[in-house]
This record gives structure tokens, C-alpha cells and sequence, in this order.
């Protein structure tokens, strides 16, 4: 029996507890049969307030230093944006062209 992926960290790891279906990676419950909440989508915006969704190509709007090395990203590094998360500091986990995968801050961020 195949299960949907979760909906919080989207791991393929998913088994089921009586009506309820549990990841056991980020321990995110929920009923798939109830209509999930609109309410509960994080709304992020970029530097010219454009709202920013999983999947979206984006470039840096400004010069960043990767904290922990000597590397600085560029203005006009295209990134793709993998996962939206909540946050203070970085909210969106990126692919960025020749540096790899890291968490970016959305206001540094335009929408390509």
C-alpha cells in the first residue's frame, strides 16, 4: 500500500496509524481524508514582494557571504527554491548555481 508523501518535510517514509498517517523523520501528523487549512501555507515574499512558492526560479538581489567560508554569492546567482520553511533567518532552502544546496534569506532574493 503506497502512502502520500508528508506534507511537512515531504519524506517518502510514511506509515499509518489507525485514521492518521505518521513521518517518522520530521513526526508530522495528519488525516489525509480532512481538507487541509489554506491558513497554514506560509506566505514569503522576495525584495519586490512577490509572493515565492516551492519550485520557483529566483536570482540574488544583492552580494551575500556564505557564513562559515571565504565564498560570496554573487548579484544575478540564479537559485531554485526546493522547500518554503519557517523562519527567522533564511526561509527558503535553495539550489544555488555553483555553490550547491543552502538556506537563503527571502528578502535577498528576486523572483526570475
Amino acid at each position: 500500500m503506497s502512502f502520500p508523501p508528508c506534507e511537512n518535510c515531504h519524506s517518502e517514509f510514511v506509515y499509518q496509524d489507525q485514521n492518521n498517517l505518521i513521518c517518522p523523520e520530521c513526526a508530522h501528523e495528519w488525516n489525509p481524508n480532512e481538507i487541509g487549512d489554506d491558513a497554514e501555507t506560509l506566505a514569503i515574499k522576495d525584495a519586490n514582494g512577490t509572493l515565492l512558492e516551492e519550485g520557483d526560479k529566483v536570482t540574488l538581489a544583492k552580494d551575500l557571504k556564505v557564513k562559515g567560508s571565504s565564498l560570496v554569492l554573487k548579484i544575478g546567482t540564479k537559485a531554485v527554491v526546493r522547500r518554503i520553511v519557517e523562519g527567522k533567518d533564511h526561509q527558503l532552502d535553495c539550489k544555488v548555481d555553483g555553490a550547491g544546496e543552502m538556506m537563503v534569506t527571502a528578502k535577498f532574493v528576486k523572483k526570475a
